[in-house]
């Protein structure tokens, strides 16, 4: 425990408590200073570093505007992933505590849905200047109840915000359509419409965007929702539930819960009641087909944002330089553990070497440790299932003949959550990371030759959401764009999401788009009016 323990040191002992690739200097004992660092202390404790410690919301879930508890009493456990401390306890909301949540979303509906665009608008601006304001102890949450380090957790807080903005001036410019009708004597046109109470099913990946995501449009166009949070990280979402009871979000228009052990109970009351009209989902492939079926039973609109492979590709003619920038951007954010992470990186043989040895050199120089310490670059995986896999890839990665460039271990001296950032070359399309999704910090280097070949072995799964690739052929980049079969192409970049995009996949990565004017439509139902007996003379 003491190892665990020493990666989030103060600066001054920071060169013995942080590890590059495993060069590891550490103490052979723990002062009794570093014991009482306070981010080692318990939860309570750590609520009141938080520069706002009412933000931090333990065994309460945010239900019709009040913070309640489970009925059953029933709480789970939230552990640090890169100390393996607690950092609190949830309620474990069950079927009756969520049809209590979907009850009051559905009081709150009918009178939420008469308020107009302009006034759901600056309620969302208000929860964004709120998000803003609070920006660092959100970032903090993250950080703590995630491991990502604390740079990444404040750019998640800021893009998590800017969907509120975002959807904030959307909100207000919700049309229709005036549509000529083929018969003389009637007039056509559409309505825009809520589509009722959503059921929104956010991920651990990222805890403050995930919910902005989903909650923005939907209050945006007149939704009210019912968000079960991750069990890993709850205390983000439930920061920013305390933020929208600031902003004036009316009673039971936002709705909050928590679950980890009754997860399945809670989801299967979400896509069956059918109060709920709407569900969205981001998560894997396998969960998102059981939702999917679970919704067919009282026919849902649904959004699912599920698992990917992305490939990211390397043409002779990119600028090496910048693919390495995009390749490692896209790979090792949030330490690979994102949906649209570079799952696949083939490079094309005129340039593999060099491509090579830049990445590795870049990779190696990566630090990784607790996110609070500021000088690391990469912070834990989520839980050991996550390391288990990381592992298991590597491992047969290996044994099939390819080549480890950098890392490729587990970090115990660090805590059991922590995995060396990884670069494997002369990968071949038999290893398990060319089929299945690595989600950890491992970067795979598969060699090709043409161009025909890279595409074909790129859409050779059973997924589809992101793709990027370099070249500085125009004609190459209008071809391999539209044949790559995914929702989503980043070319000479490695960061594709931004609210005004429309974010989603195609084949078994789901359906539906998230953010941009796209997002809007996910909560809207488009309904037709046609008026008939119109047309006649003008009255003499």
């Amino acid at each position: 425990m003491a190892s665990i323990q020493k990666t989030i040191f103060s600066p001054v002992t920071r060169a013995a408590t942080r590890s590059q690739f495993g060069r590891k200097t550490l103490p052979t004992a723990v002062p009794r200073i570093f014991l009482t660092h306070p981010y080692i202390r318990l939860a309570s404790t750590m609520a009141l570093k938080l520069k706002d410690p009412s933000l931090f919301k333990q065994d309460v879930c945010y239900v019709n505007g009040e913070w309640v508890k489970a009925r059953s009493g029933k709480t789970f456990e939230v552990n640090d992933p890169a100390t393996g401390k607690l950092i609190g306890t949830c309620p474990d909301f069950d079927a009756q505590d969520t049809e209590n949540a979907i009850a009051a979303a559905d009081a709150a509906f009918e009178p939420f849905r008469k308020t107009t665009g302009r006034s759901r608008s600056k309620l969302l601006r208000k929860w964004y200047d709120l998000m803003v304001e609070n920006a660092d102890d959100l970032a903090t949450l993250i950080t703590w109840e995630n491991g990502k380090p604390m740079a990444d957790a404040k750019g998640e807080v800021t893009y998590a915000a800017n969907f509120f903005e975002w959807f904030s001036e959307e909100a207000p410019r919700i049309y229709g359509d005036t549509i000529p009708s083929s018969t003389p004597g009637n007039r056509v046109w559409t309505i825009k419409e809520p589509v009722g109470v959503c059921g929104l099913i956010t991920p651990w990946n990222f805890p403050a965007a995930m919910i902005t995501r989903k909650i923005g449009p939907a209050l945006a166009v007149g939704c009210t929702v019912v968000c079960k949070s991750p069990g890993e990280t709850p205390y983000t979402s439930l920061a920013i539930a305390e933020l929208a009871h600031r902003a004036g979000v009316p009673a039971g228009v936002v709705n909050v819960i928590t679950a980890l052990d009754n997860t399945p109970e809670v989801g299967k009351v979400l896509t069956t009641n059918p109060i709920v009209r709407k569900v969205s989902f981001t998560g894997s492939t396998p969960v998102g087909k059981l939702l999917m079926r679970q919704c067919s039973s009282t026919l849902k609109k649904l959004s699912l944002e599920l698992g990917g492979n992305a490939p990211f590709i390397v043409f002779d003619d990119a600028d090496v330089d910048a693919a390495v920038a995009g390749a490692i951007v896209s790979k090792f954010r949030s330490s690979g553990q994102t949906c649209v992470c570079a799952n696949r990186i083939f490079v094309q043989r005129g340039v593999y070497d060099e491509f090579a040895t830049k990445f590795a050199a870049k990779v190696r120089d990566f630090t990784v440790g607790n996110g609070f310490d500021a000088s690391v670059t990469h912070g834990p995986l989520i839980h050991h299932r996550a390391i288990d896999k990381v592992d298991q890839h590597v491992r047969d990665a290996e044994s099939k003949g390819a080549t480890i460039l950098v890392g490729g271990q587990k970090m115990p001296d660090l805590g059991p959550n922590f995995f060396q950032p990884t670069v494997i070359g002369n990968m071949t399309t038999d290893m398990a990371m060319a089929s299945e999704e690595t989600f950890g910090p491992v970067a795979g280097l598969f060699p090709f030759d043409t161009e025909d070949e890279v595409v074909q072995i790129a859409n050779a799964t059973a997924v589809g959401l992101a793709g990027y690739f370099f070249s500085r052929d125009l004609a190459r980049v209008y071809r391999v764009a539209e044949h790559l079969e995914v929702g989503m192409v980043g070319v000479n970049t490695g960061l594709i999401s931004d609210p005004a995009s429309p974010f989603g996949g195609v084949k078994e990565s789901g359906f539906g788009r998230e953010g941009s004017l796209y997002g809007i439509g996910e909560y809207q139902v488009t309904k037709m009016v046609t008026y008939g007996g119109m047309g006649l003379p003008l009255q003499k």
